[in-house]
């Protein structure tokens, strides 16, 4: 999202989001040019988006993860401002690639304040295929504290 206040959207089609305002990437695995994070090492990630719009159009998006909608922050009313966000933990080998598309027909509304937001982070690496087995667990249940 670049900065300054202004809509972003409506399209006809879904458009990937890109986030210019970075605060941190830590090993450059997040192009802000594309507004694609790639996974630099296999593992468990946390993702999350947040979504700021102004009524009457919804603001929704949704998380990407190598071309298969995970999940997605939709927020509708009929006038004045609306937000929502969502999270997913993913499982990504070295090079799947995980971003944000706006909804055709949705739009946001961007400001200094950064309302619309795309964060991920490694909970930790895997290097065995047995390392999986003793993850399920506990992605479950932070799926189910949600």
């Amino acid at each position: 999202m670049q900065s300054g206040s202004r809509h972003i959207g409506p399209f006809t089609t879904e458009i990937t989001l890109t986030y210019r305002n970075v605060f941190t990437n830590i090993g450059n695995a997040y192009n802000p040019v594309t507004g694609i994070f790639t996974a630099p090492l296999k593992g468990a990630y946390m993702f999350r988006v947040s979504v700021f719009g102004v009524g009457p159009t919804a603001a929704s998006a949704s998380i990407i993860k190598n071309g298969e909608r995970m999940v997605a922050a939709d927020a509708y009313q009929a006038k004045d401002r609306l937000n929502s966000s969502n999270g997913v933990v993913l499982i990504l080998e070295v090079g799947n690639v995980v971003y944000v598309r706006l909804w055709s027909g949705r739009r946001l509304f961007d400001s200094q304040r950064n309302h619309n937001t795309f964060s991920g982070f490694l909970l930790f690496p895997l290097k065995r295929t047995g390392d999986l087995q003793n993850v399920i667990p506990i992605i479950l249940n932070l799926q189910r504290m949600i």
